[in-house]
């Protein structure tokens, strides 16, 4: 196997990570103003996501990083032409961190109330454009013979973008209500309860729809040399044992089969696109792929040695800090920090 796939594999490893954990975090924020009404309420919401949304990030960091080393040509290509989507998604990333740490600096309502909602906004757009931004990849956009994006920003919003979009915020949302489910208690705990069921149906319609959308829109399905048969049915089996489990009000086996799910639907993307990385409308001969988009052997190299000692160290401190802080959040506002 080559350090070309390597690395992209690795990429697809990272990035699925980040949307499991990262989900969580963002589905957390869309759903905060809504199920906590009381300071305290909100307080120990985000008390839940405080331990872990700058380690989430952390996965998205090493993708991109290693998108710009190990397939420089995709990421100049990627930035070139979704500057304004990924602009407003760091936007919202940038606006949602701010929201966690500075909104208990100061006890006025009006000052918290405007965090809250700027954590619900910064948690909605990255959302929505995860969503917009992987599958206008591979549906395909305007890429010339010199892998140049040649088109404007309303490319990007497609009705089968949009639709995806709305998949990876709903399927989001719900990893987050059940993540809550896992982390709270009380009058929290009962509210989320009542909202998790009625999340879910919807996803399990849009999830459906997106692929059904796939197979005229994309290759996904039918890219020869590939099986992906398989996995979209994986994909929607696992959403309904979720389902099933939520029903009978075991969300721990929720959350790991929502977790399945989006880990799943990663996979699919990935493997749709291999072994391109950004597929071009105008003619699939000037697609971006894992050999014309990636960096020098040696780089290569050196990023493998690197990954080899430095990955399983950060994989190890995280999963301590999930295990430190795996209790669930009391209603008592001297054990917040947030």
């Amino acid at each position: 196997m080559s350090l070309n796939i390597i690395w992209f594999v690795l990429i697809g490893i990272l990035f699925t990570g980040y949307f499991i954990l990262e989900g969580f975090d963002l589905g957390v924020g869309i759903l905060h103003p809504f199920v906590a009404k009381t300071d305290t309420e909100r307080r120990m919401v985000i008390n839940t996501i405080g331990p872990h949304w700058d380690g989430n990030e952390v996965w998205l960091i090493t993708a991109g990083g290693a998108m710009f080393a190990a397939f420089p040509n995709w990421y100049a290509t990627l930035f070139s032409g979704f500057y304004l989507p990924l602009f407003l998604m760091l936007v919202g990333l940038i606006l949602r961190g701010v929201a966690l740490e500075f909104r208990s600096k100061n006890p006025n309502p009006r000052w918290r109330a405007l965090w809250d909602w700027s954590l619900f906004a910064g948690s909605l757009i990255p959302a929505l454009l995860w969503g917009v931004a992987f599958a206008n990849f591979l549906r395909g956009v305007p890429v010339d013979a010199f892998q140049n994006y040649v088109g404007g920003f309303w490319n990007l919003l497609n009705p089968y973008a949009l639709f995806a979009g709305l998949l990876t915020t709903t399927g989001f949302t719900l990893q987050g209500s059940l993540f809550l489910l896992l982390k709270t208690e009380g009058v929290v705990y009962e509210r989320v309860k009542s909202l998790t069921f009625k999340i879910w149906m919807p996803v399990v319609v849009l999830l459906g729809g997106v692929i059904l959308l796939s197979n005229y829109e994309t290759d996904l399905l039918t890219k020869e040399g590939i099986t992906t048969g398989i996995i979209p049915v994986l994909s929607v089996l696992t959403l309904l044992a979720a389902g099933f489990f939520i029903y009978k009000k075991q969300y721990a086996q929720g959350f790991i089969l929502n977790s399945l799910t989006i880990l799943l639907v990663t996979v699919l993307v990935f493997m749709g696109l291999f072994p391109r990385v950004l597929v071009s409308s105008l003619n699939p001969d000037w697609s971006l792929t894992i050999f014309n988009a990636s960096s020098s052997p040696y780089t290569l190299q050196v990023m493998s040695i690197i990954a080899l000692i430095f990955v399983p160290i950060v994989l190890i401190y995280q999963g301590w800090t999930y295990w430190v802080f795996r209790k669930r959040i009391s209603d008592d506002p001297k054990k917040m920090v947030y």
